[in-house]
């Protein structure tokens, strides 16, 4: 059966895969770890050239206390915490009732409406940028939260229906029946028996669609002019100077708008897994 199991493998074969794996390792998180140990090198050392050696003076709390407080860090925050909680609750609502009734109802057009949500998560997203601001313009939304929010709700419902119709598609249709038959309505079946068993699935999804809209810069940078409605990812593009760039206050930046991702990641682990594997085995 393939894939066969490291165990199982020649020694060879074995003791090539434990040299190997470190080293690509190291080499993904090289970029993480020169950006890390940026955060934390002094103006004076950046400016003498010390780009890649070990920092000879440490300037952790001066570096991300300037990049709090010499540029609306804060005021990006929010605002990308008031885009990304109502998009992710959005597009999770919507996504479980698409995806039940794609997955219950057997109705005419039932297929090709499907088809059409899979088709969604191929096109380019590049190719709407023109369309998408030109819809926020005239529909007064341009440089604007709601603009945002309305744009990743309706962006991530596609892939979030295909991902949650298969899940439910997998349950027993035996409870749906006999919930039926016990007389519940459909709300009830959707709320009290479907939505308790894809739960591993929905906190999966959220992880996943949280760090989809929170790292987004693209539509941030399309829907957005000035600081109104920036969110994070625009805010530590804005660092940037015109004539010089303060790295180190950009790495820090970087740092602290990546850890609500990274810290909602590893709180939400043993859910993320149990959502990913959910149905993968029988018994």
């Amino acid at each position: 059966m393939f894939p066969m199991p490291v165990e199982h493998w020649k020694p060879l074969n074995r003791r090539i895969y434990k040299l190997s794996l470190p080293i690509a390792l190291l080499i993904w998180l090289l970029p993480m770890i020169a950006v890390m140990v940026t955060s934390i090198r002094s103006t004076e050392e950046l400016t003498e050239g010390n780009y890649w050696g070990w920092p000879k003076h440490f300037a952790l709390w001066a570096n991300y206390h300037e990049a709090l407080t010499t540029s609306p860090m804060l005021h990006y925050f929010f605002n990308s915490v008031m885009i990304t909680v109502p998009a992710v609750a959005g597009a999770i609502a919507l996504a479980a009732m698409a995806g039940f009734s794609l997955a219950v109802y057997n109705f005419r057009g039932n297929t090709a409406l499907f088809a059409t949500f899979v088709a969604g998560n191929f096109v380019p997203i590049q190719i709407l940028m023109i369309p998408v601001r030109d819809l926020s313009l005239h529909m007064g939304l341009f440089n604007t939260l709601p603009a945002l929010i309305l744009f990743h709700i309706a962006f991530q419902t596609g892939f979030c229906t295909l991902f949650l119709r298969n899940f439910i598609k997998q349950l027993p249709y035996e409870l749906v029946e006999a919930a039926r038959i016990e007389g519940a309505g459909e709300w009830t079946v959707f709320f009290r028996i479907v939505l308790p068993l894809i739960r591993p699935a929905l906190a999966a999804l959220s992880i996943l669609v949280f760090t989809f809209v929170w790292n987004d810069y693209f539509w941030a940078l399309c829907l957005t002019q000035g600081d109104e409605a920036a969110p994070l990812t625009v805010g530590v593009a804005a660092l940037k100077g015109q004539w010089t760039t303060a790295w180190n206050l950009v790495s820090a930046g970087s740092i602290l708008a990546a850890l609500p991702s990274v810290l909602m990641f590893f709180a939400m682990q043993r859910h993320f897994v149990a959502g990913l594997t959910f149905g993968a085995t029988k018994g």
